[in-house]
């Protein structure tokens, strides 16, 4: 499988233009940590982790949908929030986790790879360099 390379993954980044000002950056972790921290350096607001899962590290699902696996621990109410994941296949995490984030004034959404708000590329399947 073809891996990206680091340098285009974070020129891209670097490059993006967001319509939007955002108050915060909520990671789904794990998948989204690393992108999100790209994202915090190049906006420089908060990043919080919404730890959910769905899918084993082989992404097969481990669950019939995805759930909220610790609480949410940090004020959400009235922010403008960039959600940020790795990989989007189905959208379902995407879409739980938008609903988890409803206080929101609103939530916009980011992926390194599929359909998103801000998709960096929207390609078949390939690795990350940062995944060992």
């Amino acid at each position: 499988m073809e891996t990206k390379p680091w340098a285009e993954i974070s020129g891209r980044i670097h490059a993006m233009h967001f319509a939007e000002e955002f108050d915060l950056i909520v990671a789904i972790a794990n998948g989204g940590i690393v992108p999100a921290a790209l994202l915090q350096q190049k906006l420089k607001i908060p990043v919080e982790l919404l730890k959910i899962s769905f899918r084993d590290s082989a992404h097969k699902p481990l669950y019939g949908s995805p759930q909220l696996i610790k609480p949410i621990h940090f004020d959400i109410t009235g922010k403008k929030i960039l959600l940020v994941e790795d990989r989007v296949k189905t959208g379902a995490t995407l879409e739980y986790a938008k609903g988890l984030l409803k206080d929101a004034a609103f939530v916009k959404t980011f992926a390194v790879n599929g359909k998103a708000d801000y998709p960096l590329y929207d390609e078949n399947c390939f690795s990350f360099p940062w995944v060992l």
